[in-house]
């Protein structure tokens, strides 16, 4: 059972609608939120292909920089910042250099995060602003508060909208989410340095095309949307009832990548903090 999982998360389904049979869908779409008012999350970005369609999301962290999920890694080419409807976005930044994390393999493994460096600085404005990010490694609290947000389907068979989307959500446990992961998915074990937060018998959390956008916890961005459990012989997530944790990236497992990263790049600016 345990090499059979095993090939079922190394074969994991991306957000663009590949074949497969695989238990995980990459994250998405914001199920049961709200617009986001324009005058918060002004860190948003939109991670776009060369026509502009969006796939994924991110979020600022630098004058240079916008994080988001190594599955991303689909040959992005700008970033949009700055405006909460993509229709009239007017910040579009073209991406000169990837850093995907060195040990991401696929979702499935974990360290599903990158840094796209961007063409030009950006300059923090009424419209555009850094998020913080943790200053070492931290561990949240069961039931602890946060907010996911992105662009995309509202629910499992709905369409795509164009404004940005948030929603609350409540952390879960790692032993709590293990466990109710092996309950639907005997066998699996959830990779490592991970964050759940979401799903689980409620209407709240992602699904299938806000991958790469934040989970943002007190103001500071704490976890990466990954994925989520697809409905069962399709490869569809499963946005209207999820039936076990979201799972994003835990960022602070990750802060001295990050630093090299910028570093070697010579970002003037990373905006860090406590949790």
């Amino acid at each position: 059972m345990f090499a059979l999982q095993l090939f079922m998360v190394i074969h994991v389904l991306t957000f663009l609608g590949q074949n497969g049979k695989s238990p995980l869908v990459l994250g998405s779409k914001i199920i049961d939120g709200k617009i986001a008012p324009d005058n918060e999350m002004l860190y948003m970005a939109s991670v776009q292909d060369y026509r502009g369609n969006h796939v994924c999301g991110g979020f600022l962290v630098s004058e240079d920089f916008v994080m988001t999920a190594a599955h991303c890694d689909l040959d992005p080419k700008r970033v949009v910042l700055g405006n909460h409807n993509l229709k009239k976005a007017d910040k579009k930044m073209k991406i000169a250099k990837k850093y995907k994390h060195p040990d991401y393999k696929n979702v499935g493994h974990g360290y599903d995060i990158m840094l796209l460096k961007l063409s030009t600085p950006v300059r923090p404005s009424k419209r555009i602003q850094f998020i913080q990010l943790p200053f070492h490694e931290t561990t949240l609290n069961e039931n602890d508060k946060c907010q996911v947000a992105g662009w995309g389907k509202i629910k499992t068979y709905g369409s795509v909208v164009d404004d940005l989307r948030v929603v609350d959500v409540s952390v879960i446990s790692p032993q709590n989410c293990q466990n109710a992961w092996a309950q639907k998915v005997p066998g699996y074990n959830l990779p490592p340095n991970i964050i759940c937060a979401g799903g689980y018998n409620t209407t709240k959390g992602f699904c299938q095309g806000d991958s790469g956008g934040p989970l943002v916890c007190k103001g500071i961005a704490v976890g990466i949307v990954s994925f989520n459990k697809s409905i069962p012989r399709t490869k569809l997530g499963n946005c209207n009832y999820p039936d076990v944790p979201n799972v994003y990236t835990d960022i602070s497992k990750h802060l001295n990548w990050i630093r090299m990263i910028l570093k070697e790049k010579k970002s003037k600016k990373l905006c860090v903090s406590t949790l």
